[in-house]
């Protein structure tokens, strides 16, 4: 006679939630970030020995000590939320445009390009015209390279995007080296130090508040676009499955190429304000790897474009208060670094819990 074994449950398994309502999300990603300032606190006491509250407060005078660091936040905060709107449109159809760093390095060497080569030769006018225009196209030329070879071929989209970053930088220290000042040395240093050609107007006494209006621009155009209009339903629906797009009539091809041009032109935006508007100078570094941060920022928002603006500066015042307790207790870059990992894992890994449930199992009843 066959034995009959008795097959047992598994501890727990992993069930996906219902939709959960605003408050509990919220509630979980707060729990969760406290819990990272508990975590982050207790990691710094036992490698500083100093009391975490002191490293806390030390983070807010990083970030808001005074009305300098407080507009160099709200700079980066832009900054890093042009370069997550850009590589949105991208994600929400599924194309995982990696190559967000390299789209921003060609717009902001196009810019520069205009700079130095035209700087002495038509009004400033024009020039700052015929930069924007140079900057834009630079960002959408390199962005629709891996969209028609992604739409024609079907090529690796990822790989692609993440291969043009590497020609990308070599571009530009090859063209760094060409424009360097003096010759040879590698630096191109301010670009029109005396006549400020190409760079963009200051309003009032601050430097960066026009970046931070045509950031917040783009931001609210990018949330009307994708939620209120045709082009949006259909990157949407391209998204959720080309065949379904195909079936009700969407040209796959034409959309995944649209949406990667507008990715590749604001991230150009991005480039443009970075070396026209802050840094006023290019290298191999302007991007300062903004490009790969977006890509967290974009996908802790939901896509939201709106949203992004509260991840960018959760991001943006990790960065900058992890930076002042390094500066200010003497430790190296590499103890800023841990402290904003262990949030950030925190933050991130609070999503889990926001889209699934962990069931244990039920103990058996005993048999009378």
């Amino acid at each position: 006679m066959a034995k009959h074994e008795h097959v047992r449950e598994p501890l727990f398994h992993i069930a996906k939630r219902d939709t959960p309502a605003w408050w509990r999300a919220w509630g979980i990603r707060a729990i969760a970030l406290v819990l990272a300032l508990v975590v982050s606190g207790l990691v710094a006491f036992l490698l500083t020995g100093e009391n975490p509250l002191k490293l806390y407060a030390t983070m807010l005078e990083g970030a808001f000590g005074t009305s300098r660091r407080v507009w160099g936040l709200m700079q980066n905060l832009a900054m890093l939320l042009c370069v997550s709107v850009a590589v949105t449109p991208a994600f929400k159809m599924r194309f995982w445009n990696i190559g967000a760093e390299g789209q921003v390095l060609i717009g902001g060497l196009a810019a520069a390009a205009c700079m130095i080569l035209l700087g002495d030769s038509i009004p400033h006018g024009l020039l700052l015209l015929t930069v924007t225009v140079a900057s834009i196209a630079a960002g959408a030329l390199w962005a629709l390279i891996p969209a028609v070879f992604r739409a024609k071929w079907q090529t690796n989209e990822t790989l692609f995007t993440l291969m043009m970053n590497y020609i990308a930088i070599q571009l530009v220290s090859f063209f760094t080296y060409r424009f360097s000042v003096p010759k040879g040395s590698g630096q191109v240093g301010v670009i029109n130090r005396a006549t400020h050609a190409g760079w963009m107007p200051t309003l009032g006494k601050y430097d960066y508040l026009l970046n931070i209006l045509i950031v917040l621009a783009v931001t609210v155009m990018m949330a009307v676009y994708l939620k209120h209009s045709k082009h949006g339903y259909e990157l949407a629906v391209v998204g959720e499955s080309e065949s379904t797009a195909r079936y009700i009539g969407i040209d796959v091809k034409k959309v995944i190429i649209r949406t990667m041009l507008i990715s590749g032109a604001v991230c150009g935006i991005a480039g443009l304000l970075l070396v026209s508007g802050t840094d006023h100078t290019i290298s191999r570094d302007t991007a300062a790897g903004r490009g790969f941060t977006a890509i967290m920022v974009s996908w802790l928002a939901k896509f939201d474009p709106v949203a992004m603006i509260l991840t960018s500066f959760l991001i943006v015042f990790l960065e900058k208060g992890a930076t002042e307790i390094s500066t200010a207790f003497g430790l190296n870059d590499s103890f800023s670094e841990i402290i904003t990992g262990i949030i950030i894992f925190f933050i991130i890994g609070c999503e889990f819990f926001i889209r699934y449930t962990v069931r244990f199992r039920r103990r058996e009843g005993k048999s009378a």
